[in-house]
């Protein structure tokens, strides 16, 4: 037979296109509109409504970026139409249909708006490939809705990553962006639609199976008749005809050992990112009241939503779409899940924020709908802490999804469905969905990527398929769960079925109990820039995690003792804002400028707010005298101040335990701990412990050394640092002057070097070994790299790196290729590299970025070289990415162990409180630990407002640890309980009893606490 399968292709695809496309729509008659334009932000329905609107015509331009223009259309629907739409089984179906100047591109990233009905409730959003609404008409035919269309400017969505001003709004332009094409009331005719998805779906199988499958040959014959007996002039009348013809194909069933794809309808509506968080609030509403319209039309959809904020937002913003989602929840069709506030970026927030992100989240849930989620759902974080599985199951939650591993550039990993095993030993059953992407269609090429990339065939027989429009929303299309319907059971394909998370971690858990482990965390290989950019925003976050560590303390103290209430509105309401912040596209610094300009606001007001409430803790503690007190809020004493707590008599170093001199080769700082010389250039050529002996700095080596790299990434700008960034960079040597601080305690080095200026005062923490670097940068660079360099004098085949509740060990050399891909990576607020006898730490207040390197050393053997990520200067999305004035600290902890680190890492981000007139000597803290490694993190009052206390503590050096905690109040009962402190099943908590007002606790490695103490009970 001779082969004619290209041009029947061919002929296919032309058919399709144009002329079954275009007959979706039997006729269309034009709505009559008006506008009216919003002169600055969005505004509400009332609001809107109330306004004077204008005539307004098809082919006019309309919005200015970011503006957003409110449309009055009105028309009347053909009476013919009517009585041919009537009835349950009628082959049409009447719709509004818009073009608002769709520009081609992906949907949620340009255009988009949200029908109203005259009763101010949601009706359906219309966006690109989503632009039909079900008409809402009266009994005499007549339509009348409001539109709110967002002008809302493509930012990027080429990934060209060029430098564009249209992120920041100031800049952005005033001149009208998109041209109205359509606003009709059409006829869409049923039978051709689902002919259109007949042969798509079979066009795609067929393109995926083997040219000399008989499947393939059987459903190009099929389609062939189809086409035959299809009348391209009266498509309509000849839709049913063509779908018989496809009938029997499409009823073959799936092979018994297809791939089980459970599809769930996602949207992945990031909360800010190339929008600001203002258009996301509006994005939730137009993606909501889109898969509530499906969710009416088939009762087998299923929709997941992972961020708790957002549902916030509906209830605070939309009442009436947010009871619709309430409705669905019920019914088990929206379904809220991950249990996080926000789909959070998990290498930066620390500690207490990361567990704050389950608690906000999952309490939400659970006040709102009644739902205790048990997956967490990351799919498009930039890699994920070794920290997580313990923090997950503290939770109460056991189940881990995420598929941003699959963007690594050099390795791949070895499984989709697996054990996944944090820093303490807790593991969390995990999968990555093999379909390798959050925002797919269902196209053809999606479901059977997922079948053939799946790595645990054999051992498992099923992957979770999330499907729909996102990043900027949408979420799922009545196309997509069309496709779903007619692959649940199609020979030659995976099996789809909609289903939910929890079916489907629970399907998977019980056939594959015993699924590999990986353990520590999953390293993102990409998007290694993310440590580093947006330095005020990082900075921001660093200091309001602190701010709200000090400020439930000081709260909780002061109301426990009586003297001040505890704020619970304040704090939850500040809290909520710094999860929200570190959410994955704006912590990490990868969103316009106008996200940045919104969060350095936002950290500006969290801070004014916190050091209120601090400020009236500590003054209702003090009282009022003449006394002064010093508070410490860290969690180990400091200058004699115990840890939690305030003293009045500090035994605090002399001012002159630290000197500075000059000599003939430069400088000289010295303590009775550390031996400092700078040279000419400002550079550290001797850091001498002086207990030990050794110089920190190997031979011939100098520290304190900055280098300015060239930084232009391949793609993704202000996401990526590229290994050939190490190529190309300059030692900065020149000083511009250098001499004694008029403290006479420290050294200041000036330097210029491009656009840019940096100040730098060196000087020694009294009666530590600590040498302190305050550095002051006014930056203007483009497309570089600040780094600053310190080679340590210590043999390390490994280094330690802070994370959430303890630390990781990573490589220092390239020994694989996980190692040589592990070139950036983040940490807390310390590092460590060190001998058995001997280490160096490096701490600092704000930035993140690091990387760790073995180097020969002259004389023999290897030294470390340890390098801080200082700022970046990327060009997109944010074209001024962190110029400006900057102020930053870093200390180098000589002759220090992995405690030493921890001290120090708290240190440097919180300083003592000085608080004169007051009238005690002393303020007890709280709670008070005899093991210094294990680390009191949080000390507040409980979440449900019962008055009682709640201190969370973990295990920081990675060694089994026990402890007496001991307890300045008292309590009626202590029990060990989950973060959001239910108490834990007999066994599943630490091993602790109780004596009085002590507790006896013994912690595992890095194991993570929390105990409840209940206060007037009895």
């Amino acid at each position: 037979m001779h082969d004619s399968r290209l041009l029947t292709e061919a002929r296919l695809d032309r058919f399709i296109t144009e002329r079954l496309k275009p007959a979706l729509y039997r006729d269309t008659v034009a709505l009559t509109a008006e506008v009216w334009s919003a002169p600055g932000e969005p505004v509400t329905f009332a609001e809107a409504t109330a306004q004077q609107y204008s005539p307004f015509s098809i082919g006019t331009a309309w919005g200015r970026p970011w503006s957003t223009s409110w449309f009055r259309v009105r028309g009347v629907v053909p009476q013919a139409w009517r009585e041919l739409a009537e009835g349950a089984d009628a082959a049409v179906r009447i719709e509004l249909v818009f073009d608002l100047g769709f520009d081609g591109g992906q949907s949620g990233f340009q255009s988009e708006g949200l029908v109203w009905g005259l009763d101010g409730v949601p009706i359906k959003a219309i966006s690109p490939f989503n632009a039909a609404v079900v008409v809402p008409m009266d009994a005499h035919g007549r339509v009348d809705v409001f539109v709110e269309a967002a002008a809302n400017p493509d930012v990027g969505s080429d990934w060209s990553f060029t430098p564009t001003t249209i992120g920041d709004p100031a800049t952005a332009g005033d001149q009208p962006t998109y041209v109205m094409r359509q606003m009709d009331i059409a006829l869409f005719d049923v039978n051709v639609y689902e002919l259109v998805s007949d042969m798509e779906v079979l066009r795609g199988l067929m393109r995926e199976l083997a040219p000399t499958s008989p499947r393939r040959a059987q459903i190009l014959a099929a389609l062939e008749r189809a086409l035959d007996v299809l009348d391209p002039h009266a498509v309509s009348a000849t839709a049913a005809a063509g779908r018989a013809e496809l009938a029997e194909v499409l009823a073959r069933p799936a092979s018994a050992s297809a791939h089980v794809l459970h599809a769930v309808g996602h949207a992945h509506i990031d909360s800010a990112w190339l929008w600001p968080v203002r258009e996301t609030i509006r994005k939730c509403a137009r993606t909501f009241s889109n898969v509530i319209v499906l969710m009416d039309a088939n009762p087998d959809f299923t929709f997941a939503c992972s961020s708790a904020q957002q549902l916030s937002w509906m209830k605070e913003y939309y009442p009436a779409l947010f009871e619709k989602i309430r409705e669905k929840v019920r019914g088990g069709q929206f379904i809220p899940v991950g249990g996080m506030w926000v789909e959070s970026d998990t290498n930066l927030p620390g500690s207490e924020a990361m567990a704050r992100q389950f608690i906000a989240g999952k309490r939400f849930f659970i006040e709102e709908f009644g739902v205790d989620n048990e997956e967490v759902w990351l799919p498009d974080s930039f890699g994920y802490s070794g920290a997580l599985p313990q923090i997950v199951a503290a939770a109460g939650s056991k189940w881990f999804l995420t598929q941003k591993i699959s963007w690594n550039e050099t390795n791949v990993m070895p499984h989709h469905t697996f054990q996944w095993e944090g820093i303490d030993g807790t593991r969390v059953f995990t999968h990555f969905p093999p379909v390798d992407k959050y925002n797919s269609d269902l196209c053809a090429p999606d479901i059977h990527h997922a079948e053939r990339n799946f790595r645990d065939h054999g051992r498992a027989t099923m992957s979770l398929l999330p499907y729909g429009y996102g990043d900027g929303g949408g979420g799922p299309t009545r196309e997509m769960v069309s496709i779903v319907e007619r692959t649940t059971s199609l020979e030659g394909s995976p099996r789809v079925m909609h289903s939910s998370p929890r079916a489907f971690f629970t399907a998977a858990q019980q056939e594959y109990p015993d699924a590999d482990v990986w353990s520590g965390e999953m390293y993102l290989e990409l998007h290694r820039g993310t440590y580093t950019s947006q330095l005020a925003t990082k900075q921001g976050n660093r200091r309001s995690e602190h701010l709200l560590r000090e400020a439930e303390l000081w709260a909780a103290t002061a109301a426990v003792q009586g003297a001040h209430a505890y704020p619970y509105d304040r704090l939850e309401k500040l809290w909520h804002l710094v999860l929200l912040q570190q959410f994955h596209d704006i912590l990490p610094g990868s969103s316009i400028a106008w996200v940045h300009q919104d969060a350095e606001r936002n950290y500006a007001y969290i801070a004014g707010e916190l050091e209120e409430l601090i400020a009236t803790s500590l003054r209702q503690l003090a009282g009022d005298g003449e006394r002064t007190l010093i508070f410490n809020a860290a969690p180990h004493e400091r200058n004699g101040v115990l840890a939690l707590s305030a003293s009045e008599n500090s035994e605090r170093p002399e001012a002159d335990g630290s000197t500075a001199s000059r000599d003939e080769t430069g400088f000289i700082l010295q303590n009775d701990a550390l031996f400092v010389r700078i040279d000419e250039r400002g550079l550290v050529v001797e850091l001498i412990d002086l207990a030990s002996g050794r110089d920190a700095i190997p031979p011939g080596e100098v520290g304190n050394l900055f280098q300015l790299h060239r930084d232009t990434p391949t793609q993704w700008d202000a996401w990526d640092i590229d290994r050939h960034y190490r190529h190309v960079y300059t030692d900065l040597t020149a000083v511009d002057s250098i001499a004694l601080g008029d403290d006479g305690c420290s050294v200041v080095v000036e330097r210029s070097f491009g656009q840019s200026h940096l100040v730098q005062t060196i000087s020694l923490s009294s009666g530590s070994g600590q040498l302190d670097l305050t550095i002051e940068l006014d930056w203007h660079e483009t497309q570089k790299l600040l780094k600053l360099a310190f080679p340590l004098d210590v043999h390390a085949d490994r280094f330690s790196s802070e994370i959430q509740f303890g630390h990781i060990e990573r490589a220092t050399h390239t020994n694989t290729s996980w190692d040589v891909a592990r070139y950036e990576t983040s940490a807390h607020r310390w590092i460590h590299a060190g001998e058995p006898e001997f280490g160096v730490a490096i701490v600092n207040d704000s930035t993140y970025g690091y990387d760790v390197t073995r180097q020969e050393r002259s004389g023999g053997g290897a030294f470390t070289l340890a390098r801080l990520s200082i700022v970046r200067a990327a060009v997109f999305p944010d074209p001024n990415q962190d110029q400006g004035r900057h102020t930053l600290r870093v200390g180098v902890v000589v002759g220090a162990d992995i405690q030493d680190a921890v001290e120090a890492g708290y240190r440097i981000n919180l300083d003592e409180r000085h608080v004169s007139g007051a009238a005690v000597n002393a303020v007890d803290p709280l709670f008070s630990i005899d093991n210094s490694g294990i680390v009191i993190e949080t000390v507040k009052l409980a979440e449900d407002r019962s008055g009682d206390v709640v201190v969370r503590l973990y295990e920081s050096l990675g060694r089994r640890s026990t402890a007496t905690l001991d307890a300045a109040f008292g309590f009626d009962e202590v029990v060990a309980t989950d973060l959001l402190e239910r108490a834990t099943a007999s066994g599943a908590g630490p091993a602790l009893s109780v004596s009085g007002a002590s507790v006896s606790l013994s912690l595992r490695p890095f194991q993570l606490v929390t105990l409840r103490f209940a206060v007037g009970r009895s």
